[in-house]
């Protein structure tokens, strides 16, 4: 529990940097085509060390995310024999990706807005959207819904609550992160990653 809390504690101090923005509009962008942490755990630490900005955190997240997800979408769309395939063997998708397929020819709209908001990694979603070849501006727009709703929403309730979330997370810092561990080992088994 060490490493989470070195890992709490630094980002609690680089959000207080001139870059801290770009480092967590960097991590929303890479998570969102293909890197495995969600922005969540920079994002939280961010705002709970500068409440006042919560909602320009939001906006970053939301944007980058975005992005993020166009640039998965191209993954899918265009590059998945070469890039795509990698990644999809990566994270050990392939059965994975061939069920998706039925779910996006039914539900792709409900399936972006429904996964970018859950835990569910938001890479599998922009991936299999290009692949699957969902129109690109319904993806753009259900993108923007889905994130934009979850950053919101954490950035609103640590602005209301910050201080007492803060105080929580101090206190109980151990037992949260073996919890988070083991939800997103548990999430991670659920859908093949």
């Amino acid at each position: 529990m060490k490493i989470f809390r070195y890992l709490y504690n630094w980002t609690l101090e680089q959000s207080s940097k001139k870059y801290a923005s770009w480092f967590l509009g960097f991590i929303s962008f890479i998570e969102s085509s293909f890197f495995p942490i969600p922005p969540d755990i920079i994002l939280i630490p961010m705002i709970l060390a500068k409440r006042t900005k919560a909602f320009i955190f939001a906006a970053v997240c939301t944007i980058f995310s975005v992005l993020g997800g166009l640039f998965g979408y191209i993954i899918g769309f265009a590059l998945f024999n070469s890039i795509g395939i990698i990644l999809v063997n990566f994270y050990g998708m392939n059965d994975y990706i061939e069920n998706l397929k039925e779910y996006y020819n039914d539900y792709g709209i409900l399936f972006v807005l429904i996964a970018g908001f859950t835990p569910i990694p938001f890479k599998i979603v922009t991936i299999a959207s290009g692949l699957f070849q969902l129109n690109l501006i319904v993806f753009i727009l259900c993108s923007f819904v889905a994130r934009g709703c979850r950053f919101y929403l954490i950035a609103f309730l640590l602005y209301q609550f910050g201080e007492s979330i803060r105080n929580f997370i101090d206190k109980y810092f151990n037992i949260l992160a073996l919890v988070f561990t083991e939800f997103w080992e548990d999430k991670s088994s659920i859908i093949g990653i």
